[in-house]
């Protein structure tokens, strides 16, 4: 898309066209566990409707690497997006969830996992991190394209 992020307000946003689709990719820069008031008004202020907007965020659940789209659903434990979910009042929103694997054993400390979350990806694991993201953004694309026409015109 070759599109170019600006500060507007708490955001980055940049603006681009896919296939004659008016886009609006957003970058909040608040914490993503309280994201969801941001985005809210956000998508209040450009006149969207939550089923408009596709989340991309990390999923410990899924391998590092691993791509899921999802529809709509519950946070599943996620943070950011119990955040969304309550700010937006509804789970209608699309989700591309990209794996970056659970550290350790299951039950182990929760200090390992906010520090997994929170700590840069290691040089081997780089490669599919890219790759993810580069996937990630073809879903994304296939998502837009899927959808009646959004264009506000």
């Amino acid at each position: 898309l070759h599109a170019r992020f600006t500060r507007d307000g708490g955001h980055l946003v940049a603006r681009a066209r896919w296939r004659g689709e008016a886009l609006c990719l957003v970058k909040p820069q608040c914490f993503m566990n309280v994201s969801g008031p941001a985005v809210a008004r956000l998508g209040r202020k450009l006149g969207l409707d939550p089923s408009d907007l596709i989340v991309v965020f990390d999923d410990l659940d899924l391998p590092l690497g691993k791509i899921r789209v999802r529809m709509k659903g519950s946070a599943g434990g996620h943070n950011g997006v119990r955040s969304l979910i309550e700010a937006l009042g509804t789970t209608e929103f699309r989700r591309i969830k990209i794996g970056i694997g659970r550290p350790g054993a299951p039950g182990e400390d929760r200090g390992h996992v906010v520090d997994h979350v929170l700590s840069p990806f290691y040089r081997e694991e780089q490669e599919a991190v890219e790759a993810a993201c580069a996937e990630a953004a073809q879903q994304a694309l296939k998502l837009v394209e899927s959808r009646p026409s959004l264009s506000r015109g």
